[in-house]
């Protein structure tokens, strides 16, 4: 039986989609993942023993809250700003209280390692050009990377985003790693869509989906011309394994497209 690995959630009452836990539909991702929808005024606080987590702001303004530090922070959205993301260990609170209509992303994973709580801010994680020009010019996107082994090695996730630009592919040419992945998807007009593909499953990706990637599954995807498309992208690293760059091995079909000459 194949595995679940793609979801279309909503956000309940309370302003909560659950997207991954550890115990529903898709457990492989180690992870708990959720996105809030904070009205003004709102506060919520995070505290989980054994576990780290990081919070990532989508849109609007917030003001954080950890140890003695606070910090009021904004984003339009994620297509015109680059990342805030507040990320704390074991047993340290976390609190976000909404000063506008916001929306955060809250990544957690089990981890009993203390390290310094940290806020990433653009200047942290600038966005990068990734394939220009490559295969005919269809794989244009840009890429940051909010923390990682190399930026925090007592992490066990990794954090990071890409906003594709109109008809054109990321995650390709098809590659796989044996950590598993998730990606929470949106895009910049409401009826924008995308396609997800999951080693031989392939899913329409819509604003607010995600795909939930077991490790050592390949996971391009495309969006439709017309709509460019962000995705949050999180790895969880396997004990005595964490995610290098270095593990993504690209499906050897496609390898020939490297050299290959395009009109």
């Amino acid at each position: 039986m194949e595995k679940k690995v793609f979801g279309y959630p909503t956000f309940d009452e309370q302003g909560e989609k659950v997207l991954t836990t550890y115990d529903n539909a898709y457990a492989d991702m180690l992870m708990d993942i959720r996105v809030y929808r904070m009205q003004l005024g709102e506060k919520r606080s995070f505290k989980v023993d054994s576990e780290e987590l990081a919070a990532l702001l989508l849109s609007g303004e917030v003001t954080l809250s950890w140890g003695n530090e606070r910090r009021t922070v904004s984003r339009r959205d994620v297509f015109t700003d680059g990342p805030w993301a507040l990320h704390v260990s074991t047993g340290a609170e976390a609190i976000v209280e909404a000063s506008k209509l916001s929306e955060i992303l809250v990544q957690r994973t089990r981890n009993d390692r203390a390290f310094p709580a940290r806020l990433y801010g653009p200047e942290d994680a600038p966005w990068s050009d990734s394939c220009f020009g490559k295969f005919g010019n269809t794989a244009r996107r840009r890429v940051n990377t909010i923390f990682d082994y190399d930026i925090q090695p007592l992490s066990n996730m990794v954090l990071g985003e890409v906003v594709n630009e109109p008809g054109n592919w990321s995650g390709y040419l098809p590659h796989r790693h044996p950590q598993p992945e998730t990606y929470y998807f949106m895009f910049d007009r409401p009826e924008g869509f995308g396609a997800s593909f999951v080693g031989d499953q392939v899913f329409k990706s819509v604003h607010g989906s995600f795909s939930a990637i077991p490790g050592g599954l390949t996971h391009p995807q495309a969006v439709a011309p017309g709509f460019r498309m962000y995705t949050c992208w999180m790895i969880r690293h396997l004990d005595g394994n964490p995610w290098l760059r270095s593990d993504c091995v690209e499906d050897e079909r496609y390898t020939w497209l490297h050299g290959a000459k395009f009109d």
